[in-house]
């Protein structure tokens, strides 16, 4: 076997499009790799924008894109759109590394109103919880979210109190508002800073998830993060255990 490296021609870095097509082959193709690299790097410092429809009213929208590095974590995108017609809006977070190897629970305990004020990355697969208050979000609600605590726990009192159906209407219950109302009640307290000494927690089997160390690079005394192997189950929803990625040209016998 014999390996001979050579240089591109100006068509073939035409065909990658790596040069532009009414290029004359000014550059060299060392250059054309750095510029192509420069490029690469600069997409964190460039909001990219393309067209969508609006998720309400089906109407044409633009969508903004923009690829962000979170310090101590990995980098994420950014996605807002917002509609001219119904002035609805949207956000959305994706991970820009894929899925962990593991999983991750991160258990924070408040102890000052400063804390609401940490960044919190909330991904799709992650659930959170505040045993205190026996609450528990479910995966996938409320989507991908990036803001700060005290931001997430505004966003899911808001969400509870504008779109629950019992809450109003012929779907009412008294006695369901009234336990709904005790618990927004607490769940304000907490986000105002009011309430204290409570434990918030993030559980995310993709790994995607993260709460700001307002000690980093040193260890948060009152915040624990907790690597753990995923069970068959949380690979299962995560669409892994089907997913073949060694040997794959035998996992079907040939005929």
């Amino acid at each position: 076997m014999t390996v001979q490296h050579y240089k591109r021609t100006l068509e073939q870095n035409k065909l990658l499009a790596l040069v532009a097509d009414d290029d004359c082959g000014g550059e060299t193709e060392e250059l054309v790799v750095e510029n192509a690299q420069t490029k690469a790097e600069n997409m964190e410092d460039e909001v990219m924008n393309f067209n969508t429809n609006c998720s309400n009213c089906n109407a044409p929208a633009e969508t903004h894109m923009k690829v962000l590095n979170i310090p101590h974590f990995k980098d994420i995108i950014v996605m807002a759109t917002n509609c001219d017609v119904c002035s609805h809006r949207t956000n959305e977070v994706k991970s820009g590394s894929g899925i962990s190897d593991k999983g991750c629970r991160i258990t924070l305990r408040l102890t000052d109103p400063s804390d609401l004020s940490r960044d919190i990355l909330k991904s799709e697969t992650c659930t959170f919880s505040i045993p205190e208050l026996h609450f528990d979000l479910q995966t996938g609600t409320l989507g991908g979210r990036f803001t700060t605590l005290e931001g997430l726990l505004t966003n899911i009192r808001e969400q509870l109190q504008g779109t629950n159906p019992f809450m109003s209407g012929d779907g009412s219950d008294a006695e369901y508002k009234s336990r709904m109302g005790q618990f927004l009640k607490e769940l304000e307290a907490v986000s105002n800073g009011e309430k204290l000494n409570v434990h918030v927690i993030l559980d995310d089997p993709a790994g995607n998830s993260y709460l700001q160390n307002a000690y980093a690079p040193d260890a948060d005394p009152e915040m624990t993060i907790v690597d753990y192997s995923r069970n068959f189950e949380q690979n299962e929803e995560l669409g892994l255990n089907d997913m073949k990625t060694e040997d794959y040209e035998t996992a079907i016998p040939k005929s």
